[in-house]
């Protein structure tokens, strides 16, 4: 064997020694910066004059509290579910789906929507990627679905906010939203309403090769490398998404919010589907704010219509699919998850 082999393992050896002992440190440091959060936010408010008695106070604590909190879970749920991708590359995710019957193909298409979180945006390219891979249309649209609504982000953060519950709530309502919706398109039979330069895509240039055989220190990279990423993208919208919710935390009457986005106020779910619409961010910049709407008296089931639909039919991901879909297959999957999102927001607020 040659020094230059040696040298390359011996390298290789200490690089993983240096993430694992990397890891150990930063595990506990995570829980114990976690755990300061309220003493960090409390000195902040201490230094701006201001008490947790008055709105702007309070809008500022929430501020300073919730914007490390997240950023603390989004990194270390990115950085896990980074080196979870690594064991699915986009060959083996199309090769999983290809070929799947209508229902099977489904409901595996949303699973894998969770360990492979997009927003809505960026998880188009994908679904391109699987229509012309020979993939199902009612199963890609399931992936479409799934991939940013029901992702480990959002999942993470409800946990992390409003405990297992209604993380595990979400997680269900968004499977089943994706499901059936890709299953009735699926069962439409809609395919000649695909863009026809769709069907003339060549696929795999640009993709990643099988990466089974990655080294545990190439994975790790990998995880480093999506925080990153995924941080450097969102950090605005979960500010901005966070400041939001501040000021609707400090300065928004509970009362207000009620009467608004209450039970008693049956329009308040089409009418939070459709505000949401509109808006464009990931599951991070918008769960702040559904996190003080609930506080403020909101419902839940509003709630959630609202969350739903900014994350699963933002304007940007439509007019991006009018570039795949004719108008004709996009009105149909804006009605259809519409309409899921519309039932759900009824069903949790008749028994919540």
């Amino acid at each position: 064997m040659s020094n230059a082999t040696i040298d390359t393992s011996q390298q290789k050896s200490n690089a993983l020694f240096y993430w694992i002992g990397a890891i150990s440190l930063a595990i506990p440091t995570w829980f114990y910066t976690y755990s300061q959060l309220i003493p960090f936010a409390d000195f902040i408010l201490s230094l701006t004059g201001y008490d947790r008695s008055s709105h702007t106070g309070e809008a500022i604590h929430f501020f300073f509290y919730d914007t490390p909190k997240i950023m603390l879970l989004l990194a270390g749920v990115v950085f896990f579910m980074g080196i979870v991708q690594t064991f699915f590359s986009p060959e083996r995710t199309r090769s999983l789906l290809a070929g799947r019957r209508l229902g099977v193909g489904n409901s595996l298409a949303a699973s894998l929507g969770i360990v492979t979180p997009f927003c809505s945006c960026s998880a188009v390219p994908l679904f391109i990627g699987f229509l012309s891979a020979g993939v199902p249309l009612g199963v890609t649209f399931s992936f479409l679905i799934a991939a940013p609504m029901v992702n480990e982000i959002a999942l993470i953060l409800l946990f992390g906010l409003f405990g297992w519950q209604v993380a595990v709530l979400y997680l269900g309502l968004g499977l089943t939203i994706a499901i059936v919706s890709g299953m009735i398109i699926g069962h439409l039979k809609m395919e000649n309403d695909l863009q026809d330069w769709v069907h003339d895509i060549h696929i795999g240039k640009d993709l990643p090769v099988n990466n089974a055989l990655m080294s545990w220190e190439s994975r790790f990279n990998a995880g480093w490398n999506y925080v990153k990423e995924i941080i450097y993208k969102i950090w605005f919208y979960v500010v901005i998404g966070i400041a939001v919710g501040a000021i609707i935390h400090g300065f928004v009457p509970e009362d207000f919010m009620t009467s608004i986005m209450g039970k008693d106020a049956w329009w308040s779910v089409p009418a939070a589907v459709a505000l949401g619409m509109p808006m464009y961010t990931s599951a991070a910049g918008v769960i702040p704010i559904v996190e003080v709407l609930i506080g403020k008296g909101a419902a839940l089931g509003t709630t959630l219509a609202f969350m739903m639909s900014v994350i699963a039919l933002s304007l940007p991901e439509i007019l991006i699919l009018r570039k795949v879909l004719k108008t004709k297959l996009i009105a149909t999957f804006v009605s259809i998850v519409a309409s899921g999102i519309l039932l759900v927001g009824f069903i949790f607020n008749s028994i919540l």
